[in-house]
């Protein structure tokens, strides 16, 4: 087992020695000026954490898709993203994604096959809408969408059965889809700083499940 960080060291390109450092598990990019990512990345098999968050990046090489030893965590914020290779569909076994503060504008559909992860953020983006594929995502407990232009939510977001906690502050939401009430496990639903949401007849009843409503 073992970390390299690079943390706030003001780089532009990662050193190219480290592509080679194939039992690497651990590696923290983050707080940097790195504006791409080789495809010498995929070398690094045995990776299971990866922190590229607070950079430049635009895009992310197919070859991240390659490391399926990904199971902890995987940092994109804080960059200039707007879309991912269809390649990151097969980190099957990812358990937390961040992905705030992009430029999404459109749900990256590989997200829904990152079907073990337990924790996605995609705050401060600018989704309008999610992909009814979300319902794939069967192990997630949090989910974070807080300030993108989400005037709805599909039917399919009942089928997450394990998600405690719904953030949705800040979104121009007016309706909510009934399928909410089932979600079986849900502790909190923030709805703070949504302006035209007309309170939908349920949420009386799912405060009286024990879901703590936010609003």
């Amino acid at each position: 087992m073992s970390a390299l960080s690079f943390w706030k060291k003001n780089i532009r390109d990662v050193p190219e020695e480290v592509w080679a450092l194939a039992g690497l598990d651990e590696l923290v990019l983050a707080d940097n000026r790195l504006a791409q990512l080789p495809a010498s990345i995929g070398r690094l098999k045995e990776l299971r954490t990866l922190d590229v968050g607070h950079n430049e990046l635009v895009s992310v090489p197919e070859e991240l898709g390659g490391l399926t030893g990904l199971t902890g965590f995987l940092y994109l914020h804080d960059n200039r993203l707007s879309e991912l290779p269809a390649s990151l569909g097969r980190l099957t076994r990812l358990r937390y994604l961040n992905l705030s503060q992009n430029e999404f504008d459109v749900w990256p559909e590989a997200v829904s096959g990152m079907t073990g992860l337990v924790e996605l953020r995609l705050d401060d983006n600018q989704l309008t809408a999610l992909s009814p594929s979300i319902a794939r995502l069967s192990k997630l407990r949090e989910l974070h969408l807080r300030n993108n232009r989400l005037g709805t939510l599909p039917d399919e977001i009942g089928q997450l059965h394990e998600l405690r906690l719904l953030d949705l502050r800040a979104n121009p939401l007016a309706r909510l889809p009934d399928s909410l009430l089932a979600l079986p496990r849900l502790e909190k639903l923030d709805l703070r700083w949504i302006r035209a949401l007309a309170p939908p007849p349920w949420l009386a009843e799912l405060e009286a499940k024990g879901c703590i409503v936010y609003r």
